[in-house]
């Protein structure tokens, strides 16, 4: 697409506001985000664990979440990318919004203290351990198209076909697959804006946790993602350990390191019914 001179210098103008309310919001940020976790860091007590799962390449898992649950999720071999939806349980017209969780937060990329947000206003899932930052919350899964296009005529599952039937068994329908966000997918945009993918961010035992805000419906696809430049269909298995929490500190990053994030939980504890004190569990 070629722009004219009167397009360019609009893009120009919207890019410069965008870039003075970003300055704004972030210079109002409570709190800076910390490095990433380290792989042999954030041991689970064995007594916190409540379940183990393996995804196989190409699969999809679904669960019922619990308020206050972590879920771990692990990528032994450091090739694999998993997929995110997830839904209010007490009412799934709530879902997860990755729409509002960037541009909220001002920010595209997923790490340690950031809050996945629902399309409510409300924090579905925070991020309280992570060991790479290389998360894609703006190109989505994979398709059957994209598996085409990238590996030709086989039976190659794919992420948008693995959230049709999660949903299924979730008692969820077409309708209610929504934009997801994924996981060991380091996805970046350069100064072309254009995306591109840096293997390099991605390491054997790679793993993220996402602590439950709210009661929730969580399905996970363990697919190759459509950026992946590997011209192979990944084989290799995810991990998931879900575990109890500890209590909610009154400093829990992810509820205080940006004012965006305070209003988040604020709109939580509204939801449930508690005082802004009361949301501290």
């Amino acid at each position: 697409m070629i722009l004219t001179e009167e397009q360019k210098a609009e893009v120009t103008a919207h890019t410069k506001r965008y870039n003075e309310l970003k300055a704004a919001g972030q210079e109002h940020a409570p709190r800076a985000l910390p490095q990433p976790t380290a792989r042999d860091a954030a041991p689970i007590a064995t007594d916190a664990i409540i379940h183990r799962e393996v995804i196989p390449a190409g699969w999809y898992w679904t669960t019922c979440l619990n308020r206050g649950d972590t879920l771990r999720i692990v990528n032994p071999s450091g090739t694999s990318a998993v997929s995110l939806l997830a839904w209010n349980a007490a009412d799934p017209t709530e879902r997860l919004n990755h729409a509002d969780t960037i541009k909220v937060q001002w920010a595209a990329r997923l790490q340690k203290g950031r809050v996945l947000l629902s399309d409510m206003g409300r924090a579905l899932l925070g991020i309280t351990e992570d060991t790479s930052a290389a998360h894609d919350a703006v190109v989505g899964g994979s398709t059957a198209a994209t598996n085409l296009a990238k590996y030709g005529d086989g039976n190659f599952r794919n992420t948008r076909d693995n959230f049709l039937l999660a949903a299924a068994k979730l008692g969820l329908d077409r309708r209610d697959v929504h934009p997801c966000v994924s996981f060991f997918a380091p996805v970046a945009i350069d100064a072309d804006g254009k995306f591109v993918w840096s293997d390099a961010r991605r390491h054997k035992g790679d793993f993220v946790d996402l602590r439950a805000d709210m009661d929730l419906l969580i399905a996970l696809s363990n697919c190759p993602h459509p950026l992946d430049p590997a011209k192979t269909y990944p084989r290799a298995s995810v991990e998931i350990v879900r575990y109890r929490a500890g209590a909610l500190a009154a400093d829990d990053l992810c509820r205080t390191a940006t004012a965006e994030a305070i209003r988040a939980y604020q709109n939580n504890a509204l939801y449930f019914g508690e005082t802004s004190e009361g949301a501290v569990r």
